[in-house]
């Protein structure tokens, strides 16, 4: 069981500056609580001891108010100083990572999935990467993960208006020597397209569903909906 995260908490927030312009999108605040925290709980629930930041806008507000230490949880930080995209975020941070694997979360969704459980799927499935995943309905603003009835995902589709698909939950078990199938990256660029969908032929990787608790903060209703859900949640 890996004990190093990546938190992708490089985004700029776009869509969310009617609701929060002066800060990086994952210190968006809920309530009075900064949204990263729910995730940095979330990661010592899941007995996650060290995480890496990769962060990139307005960085030095990140940095100010988590420093090298969350309650239990190292910090330390993978700084972009110009986005470089999921992949070029993860590539870079993966530097970092002293262990063979490692989780990666956004940094702008919260997804209450036992992390346990997603590695001992992994392990069954003989995985090389897997990928956590919400059945939604009624949806437009995702692309959708297609998998086989082995759990074995074989395509990401782009967004469009869907009645009932799988998304990417947005937490991987990712494998550092995946990284070694890159080369060294000189622009920005995708983990999804960029980085798995590539490799499909040559590495398998699994998607685990979850029916646990998903927010996705990226647009002012759902970011207005968290203000109210994430604070009932109870993380132990």
């Amino acid at each position: 069981m890996p004990h190093t995260a990546i938190i992708l908490a490089g985004g700029f927030g776009t869509r969310l500056q009617s609701e929060v312009a002066d800060v990086p999108k994952p210190l968006a605040p809920i309530g009075d609580i900064p949204f990263l925290d729910y995730l940095l709980d979330y990661a010592q629930a899941n007995v996650i001891t060290h995480v890496i930041l990769a962060v990139s806008y307005k960085r030095e507000l990140i940095e100010t108010r988590y420093k090298n230490k969350y309650k239990h949880i190292e910090i330390s930080y993978s700084v972009e100083d110009e986005p470089l995209g999921t992949g070029g975020a993860i590539y870079q941070a993966m530097q970092l990572v002293d262990e063979d694997e490692c989780w990666i979360l956004n940094g702008d969704s919260f997804f209450d999935v036992n992390l346990t459980t997603v590695k001992q799927f992994h392990k069954l499935t003989k995985a090389d990467a897997t990928i956590s995943l919400k059945r939604m309905r009624d949806f437009d603003r995702y692309g959708t993960v297609k998998i086989d009835k082995n759990a074995r995902v074989t395509s990401f589709e782009e967004k469009q208006p869907t009645n009932d698909g799988l998304i990417n939950g947005g937490i991987y078990l990712m494998p550092k020597y995946l990284i070694e199938k890159i080369p060294t990256p000189s622009q920005k660029f995708s983990l999804e397209q960029d980085i798995l969908a590539k490799h499909f032929d040559d590495l398998h990787v699994s998607g685990y569903q979850s029916t646990g608790y998903f927010i996705d903060i990226g647009i002012p209703e759902d970011y207005a909906r968290a203000q109210i859900e994430l604070p009932r949640l109870i993380i132990a």
